[in-house]
């Protein structure tokens, strides 16, 4: 019997702690993301440059997760799972140290660069580990439980960041995090189990993958939903400032972010009965919040149901696209979780233009129109995609292979 057959298929718990590595891997990832923008002033000061050339260190590392997680998942489809896994977490592990150590400018934005690749790389990896852990009928839950370490960070790892960086400076919060990857990897060896790659009979190229259907409109919601969700995350500030909360910000991303997790214990009980309909009433929801905030944004307590709402709906996001576009390829889902990661980051990247050319143009008032306008169109692909991609009924009940993943 091979270990995915053991695991998958004779038992029925939930892995807890191989799980909650896999969270954990998760979490330092986003939190080795966003930290510079925390620390901006501290890091402008000690690497005697201005605050918008610290910033680019948070570009670098977003152009490391685009450019560089295909072509590594492709790369790595032949390795056992595990090694590819510790390859990332010893990414983060090194050049989190060089970011900490380094004095010259140069050698810090390619220790981003490099950091974002280990990320790109960890993000393909992630859900097909999670979803191979458990049997088909768990899947959901598994990859809910893996990725709550995503809304754990964007509500409590920058405001914690920022706070050890005014406490012990921002190379020691940088050398932290270098610790908090060195347990990691001693958790990973002794809780994370081991799995052969993907037999190369079932691997399946880049534009088989493309091609496959479903794969195209879960990627196209994808794009939708997070450029809608990115303008208003990003440009948050100046949002609420409208409704006078501009020193407020940091407890409506608070409210956010607790939503966010009450979202992800929802969506994994929702997952496997109803992706399809939790897909299209999370949609549904963050539209109704656009509209509400496009009538009502100058009210504070508007802006904190909003806030609670808005959380609620997306803190499932993550698993249930992940979830779709796994099932929609089957044995090329590594290949097309690195495509959602491409799509999940170009999005991010376009909500900042998109969103700063609406601000300059038309004003935060602008918003909430432009963010009804793009969940429309997620919702209504998610609504077509019905045969493929956000299929009707249990999802267990046309679950994809795991074996491959």
């Amino acid at each position: 019997m091979t270990p995915s057959m053991t695991l998958s298929e004779s038992s029925d718990r939930l892995p807890i702690g191989a799980l909650l590595a896999l969270a954990m891997t998760g979490f330092i990832c986003i939190v080795t993301e966003t930290l510079p923008a925390g620390l901006l002033p501290l890091i402008s000061e000690g690497l005697a440059i201005s605050p918008s050339m610290a910033g680019q260190m948070i570009t670098a590392y977003a152009l490391g997760s685009v450019l560089a997680v295909i072509p590594m998942t492709i790369a790595t489809r032949g390795w056992r799972r595990r090694n590819v896994l510790l390859l990332t977490i010893i990414g983060f592990l090194l050049f989190n140290s060089i970011t900490a150590l380094s004095s010259s400018y140069g050698v810090t934005l390619v220790a981003r660069f490099f950091a974002g690749v280990a990320a790109g790389l960890a993000w393909s990896l992630l859900a097909g580990y999670a979803r191979r852990m458990v049997a088909p009928q768990q899947q959901g839950k598994a990859l809910a439980l893996a990725m709550v370490g995503t809304p754990i960070a964007l509500s409590l790892g920058v405001p914690l960041g920022t706070w050890l960086g005014g406490l012990v400076g921002w190379r020691t919060t940088f050398g932290i995090m270098s610790v908090l990857t060195l347990l990691l990897i001693v958790w990973v060896l002794l809780r994370v189990p081991d799995y052969a790659p993907q037999a190369a009979d079932q691997r399946k190229s880049l534009r088989t993958v493309l091609t496959t259907p479903g794969v195209r409109p879960v990627l196209a919601v994808v794009i939708s939903w997070m450029l809608a969700h990115n303008i208003l995350y990003t440009y948050i500030a100046p949002f609420v400032a409208a409704a006078g909360l501009e020193d407020r910000v940091d407890l409506v991303l608070l409210a956010f972010g607790i939503a966010a997790l009450m979202g992800i214990w929802m969506t994994a009980r929702l997952v496997e009965p109803l992706l399809r309909k939790t897909v299209l009433v999370s949609l549904a929801t963050f539209a109704a919040v656009s509209v509400m905030f496009g009538f009502l944004g100058r009210e504070p307590e508007v802006i904190y149901l909003g806030a609670v709402v808005w959380g609620l709906s997306f803190g499932g996001a993550a698993t249930l696209l992940q979830t779709a576009l796994a099932d929609a390829a089957g044995d090329g889902a590594d290949v097309a979780l690195s495509l959602n990661v491409v799509a999940w980051n170009s999005a991010i990247a376009g909500s900042g233009v998109m969103g700063g050319v609406l601000l300059e143009s038309w004003g935060v008032a602008s918003f909430p129109w432009a963010m009804v306008l793009l969940i429309g169109a997620g919702f209504s692909i998610a609504w077509a995609a019905r045969a493929h991609g956000f299929k009707s009924g249990p999802r267990a009940a046309g679950k994809s292979s795991v074996a491959g993943h």
